[in-house]
Formats: structure tokens, sequence, C-alpha cells
């Protein structure tokens, strides 16, 4: 049997090891005589105490095994880890044990946060990774030795796999299924279980960019004003006369108070905008454009385009309020 550990931390989304493993099931049962490997057999893991792992929505999951009482050098195919945790006792846990099982272990996996845990065990270091897209800043700022990437739904370094948020874990998995059994087998499951076999876009389309506030002052005034002004002159130095400072000296503090340049907290602001225009109204691409100061739906394009790898259109169609589809 191909064995599959999959470590379950307690308070996540217990979603995710159910459908990963129902994923890998559906596998099995698809698989045919002459199958490139042997069917997958899964093992759920708690970080507990005891085998009830609790989920976020108040139901439970029973585990197989407690992890303290697994071997961690005993030979695995694939260890998947689904979160992070809620405890910095229990991540820490589950980081000693990875480190003594990692070399044991022929690909180790992560979904959502649990990139965060691969993170502390060192297995990223030098690797390119990817984590839920609210953490993806966090991963890059405690860990700089990590190539973190914001876009894609899953990432392959060699032997280390991780995904973004939740139910990119599933992409995840039918990758891995492709890897394993090949592309017949991976497509004839994605068709079984209604899923994307290749999702189109990658998790940026699911991201909103968390603007930070400035703590008081002028430009925590600014910040409130700029959403009712989108369509006016944002340029750093109409920005500057407004609080009264120097293009120079106003670039220096915003980017002090806010973490991110003037320039890009407008963009990301019309980008807001034009997102919950597209979601909740039936205005145009190039109405929309034009209030939110992209000026026409060639420079709105390029926006969503190099943020969330999707056109305006695209996004609309995904994620348009029911009442408007």
């Amino acid at each position: 049997m191909t064995t599959i550990l999959v470590i379950v931390p307690d308070g996540g989304m217990l979603f995710e090891a159910a459908g990963i493993a129902d994923i890998l099931m559906q596998a099995n049962q698809l698989l045919p005589a002459d199958a490139k490997k042997s069917p997958y057999q899964v093992t759920v893991a708690t970080t507990q105490p005891h085998r009830v792992v609790h989920g976020v929505s108040g139901l439970n999951l029973l585990a197989d095994h407690r992890l303290c009482d697994l071997d961690p050098t005993l030979p695995r195919d694939t260890i998947m880890v689904t979160g992070k945790g809620l405890t910095e006792e229990e991540g820490s846990s589950v980081v000693s044990w990875l480190r003594q099982a990692a070399p044991h272990a022929r690909r180790v996996v992560s979904i959502c946060g649990g990139a965060m845990l691969l993170a502390h065990a060192g297995l990223l270091n030098g690797r390119h990774a990817t984590t839920h897209w609210r953490l993806l800043d966090t991963l890059q700022a405690k860990f700089p030795l990590v190539n973190v990437e914001r876009g894609p739904m899953y990432v392959q370094d060699g032997e280390i796999w991780t995904s973004g948020g939740v139910s990119s874990g599933f992409d995840l998995t039918l990758a891995l299924v492709e890897d394993d059994q090949g592309f017949s087998v991976a497509r004839n499951v994605a068709q079984n279980l209604v899923m994307f076999l290749r999702r189109p876009g990658g998790q940026s389309q699911y991201s909103r960019y968390l603007l930070n506030q400035a703590s008081e002052g002028p430009i925590r005034e600014l910040q409130a004003w700029l959403p009712e002004n989108l369509n006016g002159d944002l340029s750093v130095e109409g920005l500057a006369e407004r609080v009264a400072m120097s293009p120079r000296n106003f670039t220096r503090v915003f980017t002090r108070e806010t973490g991110i340049t003037p320039a890009k907290y407008v963009e990301e602001v019309r980008l807001n905008a034009a997102r919950q225009l597209l979601e909740q109204t039936s205005q145009d691409i190039g109405q929309i454009a034009a209030t939110t100061g992209f000026g026409g739906g060639l420079n709105l394009r390029r926006v969503f385009e190099r943020n969330l790898q999707l056109t305006p259109t695209e996004y609309r169609e995904r994620f348009c309020s029911r009442i408007l589809a």
C-alpha cells in the first residue's frame, strides 16, 4: 500500500482531512489493473493526548492514532499536515516529530497553514512554497529563507508540496494522484467528484489585501478620504499636497505608517472598490473603470490580471451576487 499519514491539528476545518481522504479513496476505486502504484492507505493522526480532533465547526473527528504514539523513523510514502494548530506547544510537537520523520518519507505535504510548521522544521529553507493568502506575509517575514509564492493554488519543490488556503488542498491532492497514478486516474477522480482537475486561476483571485490603517493623524485621515475620491488626483504629489507634506516626506511617512507605498495603497483601494462593483452591481466594465479611477477598461484589465490572474469579466462570473447571476 502507498501509505499516507495525515496529521490533523486541533481547531481547524475538518473537511480538509476528510476531503483528502475521500479523494484518495476515490482514486483507489478507479485504479486500473495495471496501476503505476499500489492503492492508498490513509491514516489520520491527532496532535492531542487523546484521539479526538475538535474542529472549528464544533464537529469532532476520531483519529486512528495519536501522533506521539507513532514512530517517526518508520518509512512512509507521504506525510501531510493540514494546519498549524491552535497553540505554540501543539505546533512544536508536530515540528519536532516532522524533523525526525521527513528523512524517512518520500514526500512531505502541507495544507493551508501547515506550511508554517514545515517552515519551523526547516523543511522549506531554500524552497518555493505557499500557504493561505492571509499567512503569506507572515511566512515570508518569519522565515526569510523560504521563497514564498503568492499566486498558485499549490507549489511543488522537489519532495515538498505546499498548498494555499483550505480547499486548495484538494487541488494539491488531485495533483498528487496525477503524479502517482497518471492523468487518466486523476481526471476520472475529478469528474466523479465534480471538481476541476486544474482550477482556473490561482488563490490570488480569493485574496483581499489587508490594508493597514495608520494609528492617527493626517495619514489616517487621508486613508478615510481616499475611498470616496477614487477618480480624483491620487498621485503622490496630489496626496502630499492634501496633507501639507513634501512628496518625499509624504512617501516616507506613509510607507512607515502603513507598510506599503502610497502608489500601491491607492491601487489596492481602487482594486477593492472595483471588485465590490463587479460582485454587487451590473455596471459595465467601462463604467466601473471610470468610477474607480482606472480610466478605462484596458487599465482595469491589466490591474486585475497582474494582481488576481483573472480578467474583470472572469472575476464577475465567479464572484458576483446570486441575484445578478
